[in-house]
């Protein structure tokens, strides 16, 4: 049985090594090809791909692969998050024109509202934990760290799985928004805040797939309901460029909010989780460091 474990671990760290290897090439500095697209186009095609992508692998992990396996996107998606937001927006932010006495003190004050936020259930962000999120079979969740609605079996009715839909939908709203933030200050900077959002998206949306599923739903009626809802990110990324291009001092405070926004999920969602594995905890910490190169050896085109 061992040799056969370590057999799938491999595959799974040789797979991820090699999505980091094709994400390296996507974030900054980005396409060249799409940094010729005007900017509005520019932002709607990450809204779009944000969405497309985050869903389409999700779907991959529910439905094809291993649940447990979503625990290595976790990894890379931590890496991604912390490097994104200190490496990138906090610096980008402070050379917009921001005083250190401005950043971090809205730094702090942005990670604590999204504290108070998600503890009294107004932003409903999730992160799936495998096999113990699936709550399918009479498996007893194990892992309450997260706040989406915890469905137990088909005892969830239509107006909680609409909460989480709508919720959801809020969520891709305001990653829209910051994306479209993020372009204006720097395309390569959005491609590199696209990435970071795709990443952390993942088990985001195999948690709404495993709720929507234990709820009585088919998958595919969970998976098109689910797309419908990221495409909430395009709206946001439309409103956001027409909002934030008129109001161009406002970018550095955005960017300030949406590093807050990466350090808390990283740190009070994933960590934890992380935390908590025991079994290949070297591909982890692998994975973890490939999440921090993709945003540290990418940063070719967006030096501070």
């Amino acid at each position: 049985m061992k040799p056969q474990q370590g057999d799938k671990c491999n595959t799974v760290a040789f797979v991820a090594l090699l999505c980091l290897n094709g994400a390296s090439r996507f974030t900054m500095p980005a396409p060249s090809a799409a940094m010729h697209l005007p900017l509005l186009t520019q932002i709607v095609l990450a809204c779009l791909l944000g969405g497309v992508l985050s869903i389409a692998a999700a779907a991959l992990v529910m439905f094809g692969l291993p649940k447990k396996w979503l625990g290595f996107t976790v990894s890379f998606s931590t890496g991604l998050l912390l490097a994104t937001a200190t490496l990138h927006l906090l610096p980008e932010a402070l050379e917009s024109g921001l005083a250190p006495r401005e950043v971090f003190p809205l730094l702090l004050g942005g990670i604590l509202a999204f504290f108070i936020l998600e503890k009294y259930a107004l932003w409903r962000h999730a992160h799936a934990s495998g096999e113990s999120d699936m709550h399918q079979g009479g498996q007893q969740c194990d892992d309450h760290t997260h706040s989406h609605h915890h469905l137990h079996g088909a005892a969830g009715s239509q107006g909680e799985t609409l909460s989480i839909l709508v919720g959801d939908g809020f969520h891709n709203f305001t990653d829209g928004l910051l994306i479209a933030a993020a372009f204006l200050a720097d395309p390569a900077l959005g491609w590199g805040t696209t990435l970071a959002i795709i990443a952390h998206e993942v088990p985001q949306e195999a948690g709404d797939f495993a709720i929507l599923l234990a709820a009585g739903w088919k998958r595919g009626r969970a998976l098109l309901w689910n797309g419908v809802s990221s495409l909430t990110a395009v709206a946001g990324g439309i409103i956001g460029y027409f909002a934030f291009d008129h109001a161009r001092d406002w970018i550095p405070y955005i960017i300030t909010i949406t590093a807050a926004s990466f350090l808390y999920i990283a740190i009070a969602d994933l960590m934890p989780r992380l935390k908590r594995e025991t079994q290949s905890v070297g591909w982890h910490g692998l994975l973890l460091a490939a999440g921090i190169a993709v945003v540290v050896f990418g940063s070719g085109g967006h030096a501070h």
